[in-house]
Protein backbone atom coordinates (compact mmCIF):
# COMPACT_ATOMS: atom_id res chain seq x y z
CA UNK A 1 0.00 0.00 0.00
CA UNK A 2 1.13 3.74 -1.05
CA UNK A 3 0.24 6.21 1.01
CA UNK A 4 0.80 10.08 -0.30
CA UNK A 5 -0.16 13.45 0.89
CA UNK A 6 0.88 17.32 -0.25
CA UNK A 7 1.57 19.91 2.07
CA UNK A 8 -1.77 22.36 2.96
CA UNK A 9 1.52 25.13 3.31
CA UNK A 10 4.70 25.83 4.68
CA UNK A 11 6.18 26.96 8.32
CA UNK A 12 7.87 30.66 8.11
CA UNK A 13 10.56 30.57 11.23
CA UNK A 14 13.29 31.91 12.58
CA UNK A 15 15.16 28.22 12.32
CA UNK A 16 17.33 27.79 9.11
CA UNK A 17 19.49 24.73 10.73
CA UNK A 18 18.59 22.19 12.99
CA UNK A 19 21.73 22.93 15.41
CA UNK A 20 20.51 25.06 18.27
CA UNK A 21 16.99 24.45 18.09
CA UNK A 22 14.21 23.91 20.81
CA UNK A 23 14.01 20.34 20.95
CA UNK A 24 10.36 20.55 22.24
CA UNK A 25 7.22 23.84 21.90
CA UNK A 26 7.80 24.04 25.23
CA UNK A 27 11.01 25.12 24.59
CA UNK A 28 10.07 27.58 22.28
CA UNK A 29 6.95 29.07 24.23
CA UNK A 30 7.61 32.73 23.16
CA UNK A 31 8.70 31.72 19.94
CA UNK A 32 6.54 33.10 16.83
CA UNK A 33 6.22 32.07 13.29
CA UNK A 34 3.33 31.34 10.83
CA UNK A 35 1.99 28.92 8.21
CA UNK A 36 1.22 29.95 4.60
CA UNK A 37 -1.26 28.61 3.70
CA UNK A 38 -1.82 27.69 0.10
CA UNK A 39 -4.57 29.48 -2.04
CA UNK A 40 -6.42 26.24 -2.53
CA UNK A 41 -6.87 25.68 0.95
CA UNK A 42 -7.28 28.90 2.35
CA UNK A 43 -11.09 28.51 2.85
CA UNK A 44 -10.46 25.80 5.05
CA UNK A 45 -8.71 28.30 7.42
CA UNK A 46 -12.37 29.54 7.86
CA UNK A 47 -13.38 29.00 11.83
CA UNK A 48 -10.44 28.19 13.31
CA UNK A 49 -8.95 31.67 14.99
CA UNK A 50 -12.09 30.52 17.96
CA UNK A 51 -9.37 28.38 18.88
CA UNK A 52 -6.54 29.37 21.46
CA UNK A 53 -4.20 26.11 20.35
CA UNK A 54 -3.91 23.77 17.32
CA UNK A 55 -2.20 20.81 16.48
CA UNK A 56 0.22 20.95 13.57
CA UNK A 57 1.11 18.11 12.14
CA UNK A 58 4.22 18.37 9.40
CA UNK A 59 6.85 16.39 7.52
CA UNK A 60 10.46 16.24 8.61
CA UNK A 61 12.03 17.34 5.22
CA UNK A 62 15.74 17.36 6.50
CA UNK A 63 15.38 14.18 7.86
CA UNK A 64 16.90 10.85 5.92
CA UNK A 65 16.57 7.67 6.72
CA UNK A 66 15.81 6.05 10.03
CA UNK A 67 16.97 4.20 12.76
CA UNK A 68 14.98 1.78 14.95
CA UNK A 69 16.79 2.62 17.92
CA UNK A 70 18.31 6.19 18.74
CA UNK A 71 19.93 7.86 21.94
CA UNK A 72 17.69 11.22 22.19
CA UNK A 73 18.39 14.52 23.30
CA UNK A 74 17.36 13.98 26.57
CA UNK A 75 19.34 10.63 27.42
CA UNK A 76 22.41 9.49 27.13
CA UNK A 77 20.82 5.49 26.46
CA UNK A 78 19.54 4.64 23.26
CA UNK A 79 15.47 3.36 22.98
CA UNK A 80 13.25 2.57 20.79
CA UNK A 81 12.63 5.05 18.06
CA UNK A 82 8.96 4.56 19.34
CA UNK A 83 9.79 5.38 22.69
CA UNK A 84 11.32 8.77 21.83
CA UNK A 85 9.78 11.92 20.02
CA UNK A 86 13.48 12.00 17.89
CA UNK A 87 13.03 12.83 14.08
CA UNK A 88 14.50 10.50 12.63
CA UNK A 89 11.71 7.82 11.95
CA UNK A 90 10.37 5.51 9.98
CA UNK A 91 7.64 7.89 8.43
CA UNK A 92 8.99 11.44 9.40
CA UNK A 93 6.44 13.59 10.72
CA UNK A 94 6.39 16.05 13.21
CA UNK A 95 3.10 16.69 15.31
CA UNK A 96 3.08 19.78 18.09
CA UNK A 97 0.78 21.59 19.86
CA UNK A 98 0.86 25.26 19.28
CA UNK A 99 -1.02 28.43 20.65
CA UNK A 100 -2.81 30.09 17.73
CA UNK A 101 -2.11 33.90 17.69
CA UNK A 102 -4.43 34.77 14.79
CA UNK A 103 -5.42 34.10 11.38
CA UNK A 104 -4.83 36.56 8.22
CA UNK A 105 -6.03 35.49 4.81
CA UNK A 106 -3.60 32.50 4.05
CA UNK A 107 -1.64 33.60 7.13
CA UNK A 108 -1.82 31.20 10.97
CA UNK A 109 0.11 33.01 13.74
CA UNK A 110 1.68 31.21 16.22
CA UNK A 111 3.34 30.52 18.87
CA UNK A 112 5.49 27.83 20.23
CA UNK A 113 7.36 27.33 17.22
CA UNK A 114 10.03 24.00 17.42
CA UNK A 115 10.30 23.76 13.66
CA UNK A 116 12.53 24.61 10.78
CA UNK A 117 11.51 27.38 8.06
CA UNK A 118 9.90 25.80 5.18
CA UNK A 119 8.97 22.69 6.40
CA UNK A 120 6.02 21.24 4.83
CA UNK A 121 2.72 21.42 6.76
CA UNK A 122 0.49 18.18 6.27
CA UNK A 123 -2.49 19.35 8.61
CA UNK A 124 -3.58 21.47 11.01
CA UNK A 125 -6.21 20.66 13.71
CA UNK A 126 -8.04 22.69 16.95
CA UNK A 127 -7.21 21.29 20.35
CA UNK A 128 -10.03 20.53 21.96
CA UNK A 129 -9.70 20.27 25.92
CA UNK A 130 -12.59 17.99 26.23
CA UNK A 131 -11.28 15.28 23.30
CA UNK A 132 -7.21 15.73 23.79
CA UNK A 133 -6.71 16.13 27.36
CA UNK A 134 -5.51 13.17 29.11
CA UNK A 135 -4.43 12.46 32.80
CA UNK A 136 -1.11 10.58 32.00
CA UNK A 137 0.48 8.58 35.09
CA UNK A 138 3.11 6.75 33.19
CA UNK A 139 6.25 8.58 31.13
CA UNK A 140 8.75 5.83 30.48
CA UNK A 141 12.21 6.74 30.60
CA UNK A 142 11.18 10.56 30.17
CA UNK A 143 10.35 10.45 34.26
CA UNK A 144 12.52 12.97 35.56
CA UNK A 145 14.02 14.10 32.05
CA UNK A 146 11.28 16.05 30.47
CA UNK A 147 11.50 18.85 32.51
CA UNK A 148 14.86 19.47 30.58
CA UNK A 149 13.31 20.05 27.31
CA UNK A 150 12.55 23.75 28.04
CA UNK A 151 16.00 24.68 27.97
CA UNK A 152 17.74 21.91 26.28
CA UNK A 153 18.65 23.02 22.65
CA UNK A 154 19.15 20.34 19.25
CA UNK A 155 22.79 19.43 18.19
CA UNK A 156 23.46 18.10 14.63
CA UNK A 157 22.45 13.84 15.68
CA UNK A 158 19.64 13.90 13.50
CA UNK A 159 20.31 16.42 10.74
CA UNK A 160 20.28 15.64 7.13
CA UNK A 161 24.04 15.01 6.17
CA UNK A 162 24.39 17.40 2.62
CA UNK A 163 25.02 15.07 -0.66
CA UNK A 164 28.10 15.46 -2.37
CA UNK A 165 28.44 19.07 -4.47
CA UNK A 166 25.61 20.28 -1.98
CA UNK A 167 25.97 23.66 0.45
Amino acid sequence: MKITYSPIGYFRTQYTDIKGMPIQPIGADTVEGIIEVLPEFQNGLQDLEGFSHVFVLYHLHQIEGYDLLVKPFLDTKRHGIFATRSPKRPNPLGLSVMRLKGVSGSSVFLEGIDVLDQTPVIDIKPYVADFDRCDADRFGWFEGKSEHAVHHRSDERFARKPAAGEE
